[in-house]
Formats: structure tokens, C-alpha cells, sequence
């Protein structure tokens, strides 16, 4: 490489256009359907299936793969089929009534999404993604808390996602109404507050949406976030497991910084499965 053409180069990536390129691609190839509307939900939709899809194949095979079931939270409980269609048809009938509704409003009244032709900075790309989940944390924590400690709240918006006290990714979106908007209010909201570009507010609604299935997924990878952040800083699937067995802790969806502060943080523990559990198995 010749020495101005590598000038060129560190130039560029000192501006921190790194993100110019894909940008360029993604308005000239796609840049009626990345206006749309639309295209946000599509986008978030889509993640989620491809992820529970890959997650509940890994959930079949487990119990006659032993290099899947290894890394499976619990691995002597399989995921009953029964369990499968009913969290599968909370979803899809959560997206009928309320995602499908608001989707087709936003399509409807919302004007189409401007452009820029700049791509973000790489790190204002990290930075905006980052703000994003920090601040998203902190939401669903204090909402998360408020519901655990307020009975009438619990009972009548969050106890229907506890019903399972061994997660597995479907139980992610099995939720009440309110906790769906809730959760998707904020995922909106958040990257308007803090200005972000279209590319970093796509990035975080995915990893958003990673990072939730993932929690609920019911296994621990080497991959697993937690396992890539270091100082403990991230909860991940183990601790949100162990929220659905000791529903006062873990409370923070992403990091733990807001339980260790409020008392709320809990070490994951292994444990046997109960003589229900065992029944429920059985039966299924």
C-alpha cells in the first residue's frame, strides 16, 4: 500500500467514518424500506424469531445432544412441548392484539424516517448503543422493582411472566400488555432522547432484543455476554434464572450495578429439580 493511500486510510479512520461504507450501501440498496415506518418493528420482529427459532431447535436436541445440553442452566429439565405452545401463543397473540395495532398506526400517521448522509462516528456508535442500554436499565429496573413490591402490580401486570421458574427464550415476550408497551416505550424513547443516528438506534433495538432472549434463553455459552463483560458488570441468563427462581433478586435486565446499589443482587445457585417440576415433566 502506497504511503498516501495509507494516509488515507488512518485518516479516514481517525474521522471515525468506519461506519461510512455499510451506511452508503445500506441508503443506496435499501433506502425506501429503511424510511419506512415500518421498518424499526419489522427489524425488531424479525430478531426475535431468528432467536427463539435457533434457541427452541437447541431446546429439542438438547435432551438427546449432550454437546447442547451441557451448557443448558438445567439440564436434567427439558423444555415440555406443552410449555412451548402456550408461551408461543401469548406471543403471538400479544403481536396480534398490540404490535400488529401499533404498527400499522405508525405506518399510517408516522411521516417517513429522514436519512442522514453521514454515517455516526464509530464512537459516537458505541457510545449512543451504550447510553441507550444504560439508560434503558435503569427504566426497567425501577418499573421491575416498583411491580415486585407493589402486590396489586405484580398480581395484575408482571406475575403472568413468572409463571415459569425455569425460562427458556419464549418465556421473553411472555408478558402482559402494559410490561409489552412498557418495554417498547422505552426501546423507542430512549434513542430519540439521546439523539442518536438511525444506525445506532437499529443497533440497539437489535442487541436489545439479543440480550433479552438471551437472558431467558436458559443456557450459558462461552459466547454469553456476561461471560464477555468483565468485573461482573452483567447480569446475564444465569442471574436472570435465578430471578424466576427468587423473584426479589435481579432485578436489571442488562447490568448489575442497579441491584448491587438496591440490595437486590443475588448469586446464581444450582439447584435440583422439584417434585412438580419433576411431575410436570413427566406429564409432558
Amino acid at each position: 500500500m502506497s504511503s498516501s493511500a495509507l494516509g488515507q486510510c488512518l485518516s479516514f479512520t481517525t474521522q471515525g467514518l468506519v461506519l461510512q461504507p455499510v451506511w452508503d450501501y445500506l441508503i443506496l440498496n435499501h433506502h425506501e424500506s429503511l424510511r419506512s415506518p415500518l421498518f424499526p418493528v419489522l427489524l425488531s420482529i424479525t430478531t426475535y424469531f431468528l432467536l427463539v427459532g435457533v434457541y427452541t431447535v437447541l431446546d429439542l436436541l438438547a435432551p438427546t445432544w449432550p454437546s447442547i445440553r451441557r451448557y443448558q442452566l438445567h439440564p436434567h429439565l427439558a423444555v415440555p412441548p406443552s410449555q412451548v405452545c402456550t408461551t408461543l401463543g401469548v406471543t403471538l397473540y400479544n403481536h396480534l392484539l398490540y404490535i400488529f395495532p401499533a404498527a400499522v398506526a405508525q405506518w399510517l400517521w408516522k411521516p417517513p424516517t429522514p436519512l442522514p448522509a453521514e454515517a455516526p462516528t464509530l464512537w459516537g456508535f458505541f457510545l449512543g448503543v451504550l447510553g441507550c442500554l444504560l439508560v434503558f436499565d435503569l427504566q426497567y429496573y425501577l418499573w421491575h422493582l416498583l411491580h415486585h413490591r407493589v402486590p396489586w402490580l405484580y398480581r395484575t401486570f408482571h406475575a403472568v411472566h413468572h409463571q415459569y421458574h425455569r425460562p427458556f427464550s419464549l418465556v421473553t415476550q411472555h408478558l402482559s400488555g402494559w410490561e409489552l408497551f412498557s418495554v417498547g416505550f422505552w426501546a423507542t424513547l430512549d434513542p430519540i432522547l439521546l439523539r442518536c443516528h438511525c444506525l445506532t438506534t437499529w443497533a440497539f433495538m437489535v442487541f436489545n432484543v439479543y440480550v433479552s432472549t438471551e437472558d431467558h434463553c436458559g443456557y450459558d455459552f462461552p459466547w454469553s455476554t456476561h461471560r464477555l463483560v468483565p468485573f461482573g458488570l452483567w447480569g446475564g441468563a444465569p442471574k436472570h434464572d435465578a430471578h424466576h427462581q427468587r423473584p426479589g433478586t435481579n432485578l436489571a435486565p442488562f447490568f448489575s450495578h442497579w441491584d448491587r446499589l438496591g440490595g437486590t443482587h443475588g448469586e446464581p445457585t444450582i439447584s435440583e429439580p422439584t417434585h412438580s417440576e419433576e411431575l410436570d415433566h413427566v406429564k409432558d
